[in-house]
């Protein structure tokens, strides 16, 4: 999410406004403070625990009737709810939200998914411009009544960050001791069940000589198993071909140094994993879901495969491992798409048009 908010928080400040970020407490927090942002730390909590939500919701109310903000600009579906609500109950002028992907879209129990389009619907009441990461997404806020002028804006990431890098390769492939003819399969992503790190597991025992790299953490509030036993069992099958990097600050030379890109996740907004890799010049090996089938060109950019299947994910990830001149086909069409779609600048501000700023 930082990677989202941060340009539309240096590029509303560029246009002279006056940005204030309000979320719970964290490490990454550093980063926007230290280029000068005013950083609030709030009671957020990613719970339905009616207690927690009522603190932060007093919380809100205290915050929005002291500051007067002009706009407020919501993200999460649990704390974009509360801030939506609260802050037109205290009689902020103008509410936004950006949908990262429904929880209605998302497996799971029938009463979970009901209450999320309820939830949904009460916020879209709430809300002036109502915005979504993805076209599938905008287009249920329109159809189920949610907000009937829903957008979608995408996402965007700099590509002169994410580019391919020869010289960035050649040194991460050393530190890592990847040789240069082996092919590299990199995820990077929260290292969470619906991620589908199972299945990218299982299916890496089914693409012999190549080697995967898992950059990410498991995060202090994510829920669901633990992990911690899949992976070791992954690592002592696998050996030296599953490498855990963890939290990684060098994410771009990592990607170059890759091969290809994999994200098998169950659900999904537009994910910047692809768009990153996408930028990099990676063809990518991703789930027939929401947001990934709007990134990724079959047969052209990459692969899609069934979500929560094993079988599928081994077969795309050997084909790919095993032709190379396939794999620069597909990553060079795939960074000549998101050089057109997904271009940081232009994401941003058209972002900020729509929310007049």
């Amino acid at each position: 999410m930082l990677h989202f908010l941060m340009p539309l928080m240096r590029g509303a400040r560029a246009r002279g406004h006056e940005v204030i970020g309000v979320c719970a407490e964290g490490p990454l927090l550093a980063g926007p403070r230290a280029e000068g942002f005013r950083i609030i730390g709030a009671p957020m909590v990613r719970s339905l625990n009616p207690v927690a939500q009522f603190r932060a919701a007093v919380w809100l109310w205290r915050f929005f009737r002291a500051e007067k903000p002009d706009l407020v600009h919501g993200h999460f579906p649990i704390s974009a709810l509360l801030a939506r609500v609260v802050a037109r109950l205290a009689g902020v002028p103008r509410v936004a939200y950006t949908g990262h992907g429904f929880l209605f879209n998302q497996p799971g129990p029938a009463w979970r998914r009901y209450l999320s389009l309820v939830l949904e619907w009460i916020g879209g009441r709430a809300t002036d411009v109502f915005l979504t990461v993805g076209e599938e997404e905008a287009a249920d806020a329109r159809r189920l009544g949610i907000a009937r002028d829903a957008i979608a804006i995408g996402n965007g990431r700099d590509p002169a960050r994410y580019r391919p890098d020869p010289v960035a390769r050649a040194a991460i492939r050393g530190e890592l001791g990847a040789p240069p003819e082996a092919c590299v399969i990199i995820a990077v992503s929260r290292l969470v069940r619906h991620k589908g790190l199972v299945e990218l597991l299982g299916a890496m025992e089914q693409v012999p000589g190549a080697i995967l790299w898992v950059v990410g953490e498991r995060l202090a509030s994510d829920h669901g198993e633990d992990l911690e036993p899949v992976l070791d069992q992954a690592q002592a099958t696998l050996g030296s071909r599953f490498v855990r990097l963890g939290y990684r600050s060098d994410v771009p030379a990592l990607l170059a140094a890759a091969d290809v890109f994999c994200l098998p996740s169950y659900f999904e907004g537009l994910p910047m994993g692809v768009i990153e890799a996408m930028l990099t010049g990676l063809p990518v090996v991703a789930t027939d879901i929401r947001g990934c089938r709007e990134q990724v060109v079959p047969e052209e950019t990459g692969l899609l495969v069934p979500a929560m299947q094993t079988a599928p994910l081994a077969a795309a990830l050997a084909r790919l491992a095993a032709d190379p001149d396939l794999r620069a086909r597909m990553g060079a069409a795939g960074r000549a798409i998101a050089l057109d779609r997904f271009d940081e600048v232009r994401v941003t501000a058209r972002t900020l048009d729509l929310l007049g700023l």
